[in-house]
């Protein structure tokens, strides 16, 4: 059963995926990776303010355990370097098109 279930498993991982639809237009392409990125962002700062919160309850004294305060602080650092490596890649990706010969 459990075979089954990895067979599975490695056949959706190894069937080619459609990213994009080929009747999508350019502006909505750009205009829901605006909202991908939006949403990314979003959730990082959603993220590092938590931990801010948890770090200021702690500091006051408060009933807060401190593993949750290091695990909200642990996430919002992944979140952050997450985040930063995208627009790390981004900037590349950028910087190789300008690159191009037309």
């Amino acid at each position: 059963m459990l075979e089954l279930a990895a067979l599975q498993n490695l056949n959706s991982i190894m069937k080619p995926q459609q990213t994009m639809k080929p009747d999508i237009k350019p502006y909505e392409a750009q205009d829901s990776f605006k909202k991908m990125l939006s949403n990314a962002i979003q959730n990082t700062n959603d993220a590092q303010v938590n931990s801010q919160m948890m770090t200021e309850r702690l500091v006051r004294g408060e009933n807060v355990d401190l593993h949750d305060v290091l695990i909200t602080a642990e996430k919002a650092s992944v979140t952050l370097q997450t985040t930063v490596e995208i627009r790390n890649k981004a900037i590349e990706a950028y910087q190789e098109i300008m690159r191009m010969q037309v």
